[in-house]
């Protein structure tokens, strides 16, 4: 009907709550307010995607902006055009490398600032939670961040250092206190200086710097501290399946404990990895193929809450490439994967061979990391949800172009792969987003409790 209120998006596959089915999703003032049966919607301009998968946008809780302050390396715009361009139409922004950290209320509201007129997707924000700062902590919780940070090892930015246990234990026992979450990142760092430490161009010297002993004693040790302060944590990329029984355990002792693993270390494996392609670099590293099977097992027993990116770019400079003039040495390099908006297509391309269905995707990359975050309005195609959707091509093949992706240096291990899955159109809050360069940007910055 002309001057209809409604928006109707009418898909052959709508990836829902229950399963895949064709479905009508009926969208007013930027929500869904219901899902038909297919062709049956009789008011509101259709939007007919046919065969097209209509999905939930995706929900990327674990993103390295930079911005402000190393906005060379990411900046918000250049990110959320990246997400938007992969089907993520959320994102929330981690604390570090900004300058200043997200660590106080000062350096949230200098992140807040840098946000304005930026966002071409909905961007939240995570606190950090660093030696001396435990008295920030409830102020940025109550200010709206929707977690707190925090590493057990070197960071590698000086102005975000890691927790000794003792300041753990501080920390901890204050998040518990607010009930806040505490997202860590879980390497030991006495286990990783005693590993063998060697420059050059090999990957598996940079792989034997980097241990599975590293996560596994970090892990061991955060579940106990969590276990007596009741503190609600999550660990960050899970690189190796040798904390999983750590996880199992702490879980039937009712430690309230999640965990995420990241594209990288689904699709990747150490043995691929070409003589000094730094692109490949990051902490903890991608592990053996043998490794990547039993993460695969966890993703499909339900023992990971998440699948997110940890898209954590920097200049070409810092990554040491060859084809940028660089050494190659892995040890020098910055440690950070850049695939923001090539994790939907890089799962898929793997889930699809080993049996598994959209719906999978979108419970690990949707629905799971949403509930993560308290992101209520969020990760579902469903009646009060927010009309963030993708049209997306399973089909479709496509073949890396760093050149061609958003954000802000052509850097990523996956340029020259072959990838299936397309995104055509995504929505945010049932508004095509443009990506273009002199497009108008239509994201919200939210805060916890606000979505």
């Amino acid at each position: 009907m002309t001057g209809s209120p409604y928006t109707v998006f009418r898909s052959r596959r709508a990836v829902l709550p229950e399963g895949e089915r064709p479905a009508d999703v009926v969208v007013r003032d930027g929500r869904i307010t219901g899902v038909l049966p297919h062709g049956t919607a009789v008011e509101g301009e259709v939007t007919d995607l046919a065969d097209l998968v209509l999905l939930p946008g995706l929900v990327d809780t674990h993103v390295h902006v930079n911005e402000p302050g190393r906005t060379d390396w990411e900046g918000f715009a250049s990110a959320t055009r990246a997400a938007a361009a992969g089907g993520v139409t959320t994102i929330v922004d981690m604390p570090l490398n900004s300058i200043p950290p997200t660590t106080t209320v000062f350096g949230l509201e200098a992140k807040r600032k840098a946000t304005e007129g930026q966002l071409f997707v909905d961007t939240g924000l995570w606190g950090g939670a660093i030696p001396g700062n435990t008295a920030d902590l409830a102020p940025l919780h109550a200010a709206g961040v929707f977690g707190f940070k925090s590493f057990l090892a070197p960071s590698g930015v000086d102005e975000f250092p890691h927790l000794t246990r003792g300041q753990l234990e501080e920390a901890l026992t204050e998040l518990a206190r607010l009930d806040a979450l505490a997202i860590i990142h879980a390497e030991d760092p006495a286990v990783l200086g005693a590993a063998p430490q060697r420059t050059g161009p090999h990957y598996a010297d940079f792989l034997a710097s980097r241990p599975d002993d590293a996560e596994s004693t970090a892990v061991a040790g955060l579940l106990e501290i969590a276990g007596r302060t009741g503190a609600r944590i999550h660990i960050l990329h899970v690189s190796s399946a040798a904390v999983l029984p750590l996880l199992r355990r702490a879980r039937a002792e009712g430690i309230r404990v999640t965990a995420e693993t990241c594209p990288h270390y689904l699709t990747l494996a150490a043995e691929e990895v070409p003589e000094g392609d730094t692109a490949f670099k990051c902490c903890p590293p991608i592990r053996d193929e043998s490794n990547r099977e039993l993460l695969w097992q966890a993703l499909a027993d339900g023992e990971f809450a998440a699948v997110v990116s940890d898209h954590s770019p920097s200049t070409p400079d810092l990554k040491h490439l060859p084809r940028y003039g660089g050494s190659g040495d892995f040890a020098a390099a910055w440690g950070g994967i850049a695939s923001l908006q090539l994790g939907l297509a890089a799962i898929w391309t793997e889930a699809r061979h080993r049996g598994f269905q959209l719906t999978d995707v979108v419970r690990w990359m949707s629905s799971g990391p949403a509930a993560l975050a308290g992101l209520c309005t969020k990760g579902a195609i469903a009646p009060g949800r927010d009309a963030d959707l993708v049209a997306f091509d399973p089909d479709a093949a496509f073949t890396v172009d760093p050149e061609g992706l958003y954000h802000r240096n052509p850097v990523t291990p996956y340029a020259g792969r072959t990838l299936t899955g397309a995104v055509r159109t995504t929505w945010l809050r049932g508004r095509a987003v443009s990506v273009d360069a002199d497009a108008e940007p239509s994201g919200r910055l939210i805060a916890r409790g606000e979505s």
